[in-house]
């Protein structure tokens, strides 16, 4: 949520430079036209003495992200700065990496599966800001569970676990089917190390003459375990995850391309997994003719993200019996 006081100056400053060649034609009559104005002078160098960057000139100027992107990095250092928790901490890197709020930009279309109801918005918005979203309560598996209820995001007993991991397997099998690429999810016969298989194999050379195989994985962003990590870079538990499902399908680099999907509870996707789909998303676009496939594809699984959170921490209540509801 930006505030008003410094939003406004960027706003100011891009309009002010995009309108003053028809400032001027308007103008040409008047005196006003051979003065300055003022108010521009004096934001510009209110802009100039609280960044060191150089200002915006031509066209450039005529743009306010370029205006206000050294006020986003400046606000944001200066909130990292005010963070003494190592959750916040990470929470912050995590929800400010690329695609991470992707969910935020998505159309409600409950046809689409980009509806969440008003218990995932009400989590959801909680969990990206940090606010308490419940009550301090006992998990079913025994351990307690703050305001925040960060908990159910890694309980080992929660809910929706194994249910999140094959809508996210699907989602990828569906996006592959609609790009005209087929696709088997858990093949037979490719084994990882330790006799599992992958989540699924192109039956088409993706790249380099070889299918693409891969694997899909959520990790809890804020757990107690990669909070160490997550604190100091964003995507950092994806990152770990992804070098572990590469790790494990080391024998199949041979004669396919692995590529690791792992999504943080936060929204952060690691490297590998964000080119695949943006690779995805643009194959996609050959085959629609609409260049917002990868966006649409992101938005997706942002959507899924969320949808699951919810259902983490909603997991962590125990359901009441009909005495107790008496």
């Amino acid at each position: 949520m930006r505030r008003v006081t410094s939003l406004a100056p960027s706003a100011f400053l891009a309009s002010a430079a995009g309108t003053e060649t028809l400032q001027l034609q308007l103008l040409r009559h008047s005196l006003a036209a051979t003065t300055t104005d003022r108010a521009v002078d004096t934001v510009k160098n209110m802009w100039s003495s609280d960044h060191t960057c150089p200002r915006p000139e031509g066209v450039t100027a005529h743009k306010q992200s370029a205006w206000d992107k050294p006020v986003v990095t400046a606000v944001r250092q200066e909130l990292m700065m005010t963070l003494t928790s190592t959750v916040d901490q990470a929470r912050m890197l995590a929800v400010s990496s690329p695609h991470s709020g992707d969910w935020l930009h998505a159309l409600p279309l409950s046809g689409c599966g980009l509806r969440l109801d008003d218990k995932a918005i009400h989590i959801a918005v909680g969990l990206r800001l940090g606010a308490n979203i419940c009550e301090p309560h006992q998990c079913p598996c025994g351990a307690s569970v703050d305001a925040k209820g960060l908990h159910g995001l890694s309980c080992k007993g929660g809910t929706g676990r194994s249910a999140r991991h094959h809508a996210l397997n699907d989602m990828l099998w569906h996006a592959l089917s609609k790009a005209d690429i087929p696709a088997v999810k858990e093949p037979s016969g490719l084994l990882r190390t330790d006799g599992k298989r992958p989540d699924g194999v192109t039956q088409l050379p993706w790249r380099s003459g070889k299918c693409v195989t891969w694997d899909v994985t959520v990790i809890d962003t804020l757990a107690a375990s990669y909070v160490p990590a997550t604190s100091q870079t964003p995507g950092a538990a994806a990152e770990t995850a992804a070098d572990r499902k590469t790790s494990k399908y080391a024998t199949l680099s041979q004669s396919y391309l692995f590529v690791p999907v792992a999504v943080e509870t936060m929204g952060a996707i690691n490297r590998a997994g964000m080119n695949f789909l943006g690779d995805l998303g643009r194959r996609i676009t050959q085959h629609t003719d609409d260049h917002r496939e990868s966006a649409f594809l992101f938005q997706r699984i942002s959507v899924l993200i969320q949808r699951f959170n919810s259902v983490a921490v909603l997991g962590t209540f125990a359901p009441t019996t009909p005495e107790e509801d008496v």
